[in-house]
C-alpha cells in the first residue's frame, strides 16, 4: 500500500462518511493514485479482476451534487479515473466506469464516487 500523508478533516469532510475517514487516514484502503483533489483505493468486495474507487477528496454527496457544484472538480475525477485506467492496463480492451446517484440508483455510500471496473468482459450492464 503506498505511503500517503495523512488528511485533515475541512469544513467540507464529514466526520461519519466512510469516504471522508479514509480521506483523512483513519480508516485503511489500498491506495493507487491520489492527486491534492481525489483518491483512488481499491474496492474492498471488487466486482471485477479491476475494481477502483476514485473520489473527490471533498465530501459531496452524489455526482449531481458535485457536477453542478463544482464542474471542475467532477472532471478531475473524471481524469483521474482515466490516468487508473490507464496505470491498470484497460485502455486496449476498455472498461466500466460509473456513479450510482441516490437509492433508486443503487447508492450505497453518500459521498460521490465512481466504480472502475475492468479487467475481464463485464457483460451487460444491468441484469433483468
Amino acid at each position: 500500500m503506498p505511503v500517503r500523508k495523512r488528511w485533515s478533516y475541512h469544513a467540507s469532510m464529514s466526520s461519519d462518511c466512510l469516504f471522508c475517514r479514509i480521506v483523512a487516514g483513519e480508516i485503511p484502503a489500498t491506495i493507487v493514485r491520489e492527486t491534492a483533489t481525489t483518491l483512488a483505493f481499491r474496492d474492498i468486495d471488487p466486482k471485477a479482476p479491476v475494481h477502483v474507487l476514485v473520489i473527490p477528496k471533498e465530501h459531496y454527496a452524489d455526482v449531481a451534487t458535485l457536477g453542478q457544484s463544482d464542474p471542475e472538480l467532477a472532471g478531475q475525477v473524471l481524469a483521474t479515473a482515466t490516468e487508473v485506467a490507464e496505470a491498470e492496463g484497460l485502455l486496449a480492451d476498455g472498461f466500466r466506469l460509473m456513479f450510482n446517484t441516490g437509492g433508486h440508483g443503487g447508492q450505497e455510500v453518500f459521498h460521490v464516487h465512481a466504480h472502475l471496473l475492468g479487467g475481464a468482459p463485464l457483460g451487460p450492464m444491468l441484469a433483468r
